[in-house]
Formats: C-alpha cells, structure tokens, sequence
C-alpha cells in the first residue's frame, strides 16, 4: 500500500495549482481520501471538537448496514426465480443468480450517479463528497431485479441532478435522491416498476400452474376494490393465505423475514431491523424517527380497523408493518440525515406523519400501493416547517418564563 500511496503522491504536481491536469484536481484528490486517510488533522491546541466520524465513515457505516438487505435481497431474487419456475435450489444457486442479476444494476447506479458527481465537481471546483456511497447502493435496492439499465442509469442521473445538485449538491438537499429516483421511474415508465415485474423468470421460462408474480400489496389492493363493501372481517389476510401457487408465501412469519417478491432490498423486515440496529448504536440514525414511522402506521392501521368501510381498512395493523418497503423506508429513506427533521420534537412529529400517510396513500389511493415513497418524499418538502414551528415554540416558551 506504500507503494501505491508514494505512486499517487509523484502524481500530485500534476493535479496541483498550475499543473497540466490542474482542473482534475478533486478527481486526483477523491480517489486519494478514498484509498488513504486524510494528511489533515486536527490542531493540537484550540477550541475543537476531536471526533473519529467524518462525512465519509458516516457513508461507510449506512453502507455496511445496508448490507444486510442487499445479501438477502440477492438471496431471495433466486429464491424467487427458482419458486416460481416450481425447481429446487441450494443456498449457493440462488444467491449466485441474485448476485449475478443484482451485480450490474449497483454498477450502473454508481457509474452514471459517480459521473454527474464528478462533472459537478470540475465545473464548481470543489472536492468529489462521499455523499453518493449511499444513494448509490439505495437506488438499486428499491428497484425491482427485472429493471433494464438504461432506466437504472436515467432515473440516476435524473435524481442527482433534480434533487441533489440543483439544491448545490451533498448535504443541500430537499428530497431523498434514491426515493426521487425511484419516484421518477414510477411516473415515467410505470408499466416496468409496477404491476408483475418483481420476479425474475427468464427468457421462455414455464412457470408453475397458477403463478402470480403479484405482491401482497397489490393482492389486497386487489381483494379491496372487489369486495368492496361486501366482505367479511379478515378478507384481505384470507386473500394473502389463499396464494394456491406457493402455500405460506404470504404468511405473516414470511412476511417479516421477506422470502417474498418485491424490490431487491426492501422485502425483509428483520434485515431492515438489523441495520436499524447498527445505525442506531453507531449513532448514525435517528431511533426517534424510525420508531414514530412504525407508530404512526401502526396506530393509523388500528385507527382504520375501528371503521372497516372495505377490505384493505379491516386488515390487522400489524400486517401494515410488515408488507412493501415501510420497515426499508423508515430505517434508511426517514433517517436521511439532510432531508428529515433535525428538532428532536420535529423527529417525533416527522417520522409519525411519514406512517400516517404511508397508510393513509395505501388503504385510500390503490393505484399507489407503496404509499411509504409518497408519504416520505411529502414529508421531506415539510420537514424545514416542522423545525421551524419547533423552534418557534420553544422561543415562545421561554419568552413565557421571561415574562412571568
């Protein structure tokens, strides 16, 4: 490593002020902070604040716990391909299948993303930011496996620019990059990230008698609009258990640990639990937000079972946290450090309305069955508000006390 490091330092002259390669500079520099620790320190005497995180270990520590959902994601694309063409497979098979489908789209997510970042870069001169580790694996993760890649690279470049750099780039975001990018997908070419496109089967493959590649959303989304006003209590969960091609499927035991279709890396819940678990003890994430998000759902599906006006209503509130991407969301989408509310109070507040709504979209507005890319990317618009209201409050309050 030595080695490579003294390579990289004899090419410094000509990257530095007045150099042949001057306006590449970032490039050069962005490459070597990701090799090598900084030469900056902190002084040894002043007022600092000595600290090990930085921008770029904040990146790497939501990347590691992203891991997580992305291997199982990779498992269970072959699970899901390998169930649904009715053929046994080891372990190994299917996560060599998903690795192998999975593997180019985070390719092309970070190649097309990685490129705007560094075109920004030379033409506002300023250092390439670590920003883009984590969107980049986000993006792919949120996408079903059957996705072509110029969508992926499109809704990429689309994303970094509408929602990243027009702002003036890391850390001056409004939206969620990865949730924009998906929401353009979803609006521009809805036939390919909707619908059953959650399962691989590969060309000219004959599937069991009966397959559906739906997801339980869109089943009960289904089961609503027919029943209507005529069901009875408990038909959306009959629904879920009357899947004839794969019995269990979309039992609520494989409904938390994910072996379901869906995105990549949205479908486990206890995946998602894990990285909420590392996130929160490396003090990455906010526990604030990711409990209100599963609360406010929660309460808001108990809420909706008091008046079961149609099938979706009746379904157990527990179900609610259990199906589409809220578990994903609201541990890695809420969380987002530059997007979400920044007051403790605001957290609270924030993360409980991202529930509310996440529901509110689902059980009320059917042809959004994910209603958590919604309700996240409306609560990003309203988050300054809440801090604003927030502070002002407390302002107030005190002036109270001032005055008495």
């Amino acid at each position: 490593m030595n080695f490579l490091h003294q390579l990289l330092e004899k090419q410094r002259p000509l990257f530095a002020k007045g150099g042949k390669l001057e306006r590449f500079y970032y490039v050069f520099e962005a490459l070597e902070t990701f090799l090598f620790t900084p030469p900056t320190t902190t002084p040894a005497r002043g007022v600092q604040i000595r600290d090990a995180i930085d921008l770029k270990r904040m990146m790497m520590t939501v990347v590691i716990a992203l891991l997580p959902c992305l291997f199982y994601g990779m498992w269970n694309v072959g699970h899901q391909h390998f169930l649904a063409i009715g053929q046994t497979a080891t372990f190994a098979e299917k996560f060599l299948l998903g690795f192998k489908l999975v593997l180019p789209i985070i390719l092309v997510a970070y190649a097309s993303g990685g490129l705007v970042e560094v075109i920004f870069a030379i033409m506002r001169k300023h250092p390439i930011n670590e920003g883009f580790l984590v969107t980049g694996m986000l993006i792919p993760l949120v996408m079903p496996v059957t996705i072509p890649l110029w969508q992926v690279a499109l809704a990429t470049v689309f994303a970094v620019l509408v929602a990243k750099e027009v702002f003036g780039g890391t850390g001056m975001n409004i939206l969620n990059v990865a949730l924009t990018a998906r929401a353009f997908l979803y609006f521009a070419y809805p036939t390919d990230i909707s619908g059953s496109v959650w399962t691989y089967l590969g060309q000219e493959a004959k599937t069991v008698d009966g397959y559906s590649g739906a997801t339980a959303l869109a089943i009960i989304a289904e089961t609503s609009a027919n029943l209507k006003s005529n069901f009875t209590h408990g038909a959306a969960v009959e629904a879920l258990n009357k899947v004839a091609w794969a019995p269990g499927l979309f039992s609520f035991e494989n409904l938390f640990f994910g072996a379901i279709p869906g995105s990549i890396g949205e479908t486990s819940t206890l995946m998602c639990l894990i990285g909420a678990a590392i996130l929160i003890i490396t003090g990455v994430g906010s526990w604030k937000i990711i409990l209100s998000v599963f609360a406010g759902a929660y309460l808001t599906g108990l809420l909706l079972n008091a008046f079961p006006l149609n099938a979706y209503m009746d379904l157990p509130a527990h179900y609610h946290l259990v199906i589409g991407g809220l578990a994903f969301g609201a541990v890695y989408m809420a969380t987002d450090p530059v997007s979400a509310a920044h007051t403790e109070t605001g957290k609270w507040i924030y993360g409980f309305l991202i529930g509310f709504f996440t529901i509110v979209i689902r059980v009320f507005n059917p042809a959004y069955p994910e209603g958590i890319m919604l309700a996240i990317l409306l609560m990003n618009v309203f988050a300054p508000l809440i801090d604003y209201y927030v502070v002002q409050a407390n302002k107030n309050r005190r002036l109270s006390r001032a005055t008495v």
